[in-house]
């Protein structure tokens, strides 16, 4: 395992416990020759090496990063401008370095490692002779998981400036011959996470946000799978883009059948300046293969982006069950009913109180204050400081949701620095939510929100931070950049957020930080690597969440799955659904409410009492074990899904049905992810007796379900590996 490399062929072949990666060198081009299940290695290559026409050129060669003005006509990975206005160059081989573990991107989030043998480095080194352009492509690959994560990095070795006008993170020719379908996550707000799945045809299919984040709309993902792909059999090419700002995916299919698919940050709108000794680095683009279908490229995620994305204390403790008092009270709250909600939620086992939006300035609606991170003493006359202590009186931790990155008109701040939102002299100020966005390009801008937000979390016992971000961007520009880099402005406003990011999230390393953009806007791997969970969409009605959370969950692991139980009528759509059916599917990630305590009947509490006991005997199995997605809410009325332990010991199965059926079939659930040979106990709660069934009968034939005739019903089990002899 690890980069065999066959320096007179040119092929460089990079090998993980599962998967093989092939390049190799043709006319100095670096060419893609294979990636899918492991190839041992043990005979010649010579047999792989690609040949074509003398005349096909460029065009039809299968190319790992690809330029345009040479004789290919596809999507190019990268496009410079030179001084003199021309935007050819051409990029050849000029040597390789490997070594051992994987690097850090300065400036910019990535996943790592721990250990240097978890991983292997290849770096190809590619140079435009005429500009003196030097391009290094970066594949680093995991020893024990089917991962390649990939990046390129710019820099301008010559005497003239160059201008990138188009700088992806990874290019991939697919071979013709066979049929491939893209699946994506698309949506809007409040509807995030819809699997999208249509084949490719000749031609282009492409998702992207211009938007200035990840976006609603699409996810920073997409994956290949063949038609027969399906949760547990067929083939799956993942590519995340570990990035929060506008981002483009494209497959695009030739006349003769071969796919070149691409992603990396947007064109649209960018460039970058590269003066004499300047560089620029890409974002990165974990890439993963399955040959068992999309569950085990998820799982695979899930795994990477836990333990190798997500960092800090929080990464490997049990989150803590919360309630937010946004739907309960709005903007129309003081301390005494802050502290009443709490006080339910002592009595009921909570952990954990978060104080959402109207606590800071003159915050009574959406249209004010922004930008003024200090607290309003009309609702908390003794501060954030009398609040908190009263709640961690209760036994409970204190939380605080905050939108650093936003700046009202109607704010004590903007009215002292109305040059500080991003906007472009002369020109009108789009504003969203009565609310315009931040310079984060700009270090006096990052420098000012620590400050506020260091003064508060300093002086407070905060526990926990929801950090907001409301409106996409607008009039992109920055009075601070000159006119030949107003084009970097939005990838500069992203890279300033991070450098705040990191700068605050090591300053309170004990602070568990929740990322949330109306919901799921910037649920992108950029955010998981400074904070480990995200608020997954601001729709909470339990119905939709099956959805929303079973999407979100082909990429993004459960711990980063933020679900809470709210009130019914429901704030979003106005349904009514029972307690337990939103308590099951919100215990399928991270768990909360959000609703007021306090209006709950007694028979609620009891319900509630039971959720939360239940919830803290399950959340490490449910936070950290391997999804098994077993029934899709796209595909009917019934949705299930299970978690099972790494030593397949244990597990927990979900199952839900929306709407009653008449006179419906008998049910059976077949689960997944166990060990064949063991026996398992199947408890209570879905056999009604102690019942042990094998392994192999649980997953073949499967375990009846029993739905009463009423709508919105849900149930669970648990299943746990017994020495009792099988049936």
């Amino acid at each position: 395992m690890g980069i065999i490399v066959q320096e007179q062929a040119g092929l460089f072949h990079l090998q993980s416990s599962g998967m093989s990666y092939i390049i190799q060198m043709i006319d100095g081009y670096p060419v893609h020759i294979y990636w899918g299940s492991k190839l041992n290695h043990r005979e010649p290559m010579s047999d792989m090496l690609i040949h074509t026409p003398d005349t096909a050129g460029l065009d039809r060669l299968p190319q790992e990063y690809p330029q345009y003005g040479s004789g290919d006509f596809r999507n190019p990975a990268y496009q410079v401008e030179l001084v003199d206005g021309t935007r050819i160059t051409e990029l050849t081989y000029t040597g390789y370095r490997v070594t051992k573990g994987k690097p850090s991107l300065a400036g910019l989030p990535a996943v790592y490692t721990e250990d240097e043998a978890e991983a292997d480095t290849l770096e190809l080194e590619l140079t435009d002779a005429y500009s003196s352009l030097k391009v290094t492509l970066c594949y680093s690959i995991f020893a024990d998981r089917n991962v390649i994560v990939r990046s390129a990095h710019f820099s301008n070795a010559g005497g003239q400036e160059l201008r990138l006008r188009r700088a992806l993170s990874a290019s991939i020719d697919f071979a013709g011959g066979r049929d491939l379908e893209m699946m994506y996550l698309s949506g809007a707000w409040a509807r995030e996470g819809n699997i999208t799945r249509t084949p490719l045809h000749q031609g282009e299919t492409r998702i992207d946000s211009k938007r200035g984040m990840s976006s609603h709309q699409f996810n920073p993902f997409a994956a290949l799978v063949t038609p027969e792909t399906t949760e547990a059999q067929g083939e799956a090419f993942g590519f995340s883009l570990v990035y929060s700002g506008g981002f483009e995916a494209d497959a695009e299919v030739d006349s003769f059948g071969s796919v070149r698919f691409s992603i990396g940050i947007n064109a649209f709108d960018f460039a970058w300046l590269l003066s004499p000794g300047e560089s620029f680095q890409t974002p990165e683009t974990v890439m993963v293969y399955s040959g068992q279908g999309l569950g085990e490229m998820s799982r695979t995620y899930h795994r990477l982006y836990r333990t190798r994305l997500c960092r800090g204390r929080h990464r490997d403790e049990e989150r803590p069950v919360l309630v937010n008092n946004w739907e309960a009270t709005y903007f129309d709250f003081n301390a005494d009913k802050l502290v009443s909600i709490a006080e339910e939620g002592a009595k009921l086992g909570i952990e954990l109180f978060v104080l959402d939006d109207g606590w800071f300035g003159k915050r009574d609606s959406d249209n004010s204050s922004l930008g003024d991170w200090y607290e309003d003493r009309r609702k908390l006359p003794g501060g954030l400081a009398d609040v908190a202590e009263r709640i961690n009186g209760l036994g409970l931790k204190f939380g605080l949701w905050v939108e650093p990155e936003m700046i009202s008109p109607d704010s004590e701040l903007y009215r002292r620095h109305p040059d500080w939102c991003l906007h472009v002299p002369g020109r009108r100020r789009s504003e969203a939510r009565w609310q315009l966005v931040l310079d984060y390009t700009r270090q006096e801008v990052r420098d000012y929100i620590f400050d506020s937000l260091s003064a508060i979390f300093s002086a407070v016992p905060v526990s926990y931070v929801k950090w907001d971000m409301n409106r996409c961007l607008t009039e992109i520009g920055s009075a601070e950049l000159p006119p030949e880099r107003q084009a970097e402005t939005a990838h500069r406003y992203v890279l300033g957020l991070y450098e705040l990011l990191e700068r605050i999230t090591q300053a309170f390393p004990d602070i568990l930080f929740e990322s949330c953009s109306s919901g799921g806007g910037r649920f992108d791997p950029g955010m998981l690597y400074y904070m480990p969970q995200t608020w997954t969409s601001d729709n909470t009605d339990a119905a939709e969440r099956l959805k929303i959370q079973f999407g979100t969950s082909l990429v993004y692991p459960v711990s980063a799955i933020g679900a809470h139980v709210s009130a019914v009528p429901n704030h979003q759509v106005g349904r009514i659904t029972p307690l337990d059916f939103r308590g099951n599917v919100a215990m399928s990630g991270n768990f909360g409410y959000e609703l007021d305590l306090t209006k709950f009947t007694d028979e609620d509490k009891e319900t509630v009492r039971r959720q939360i006991v239940t919830y803290k005997e399950i959340r490490g199995l449910v936070q950290k074990g391997d999804l098994y997605r077993l029934k899709s809410p796209f595909e009917g009325n019934q949705s299930a899904w299970m978690f099972v332990s790494g030593n397949k010991k244990e597990a927990l199965v979900y199952y839900f049905q929306v709407t009653a059926v008449p006179n419906a079939p008998r049910s059976y659930l077949q689960l997944a992810g166990l060990e064949p040979e063991f026996g398992y106990e199947v408890l209570p709660e879905c056999s009604g007796s102690r019942s042990i069934y094998g392994g192999d009968r649980l997953m073949k034939l499967g375990l009846p379900l029993s739905y009463q005739q009423k709508d919105y019903e849900s149930g669970w089990f648990r299943v746990r590996a017994t020495d009792t002899p099988r049936e």
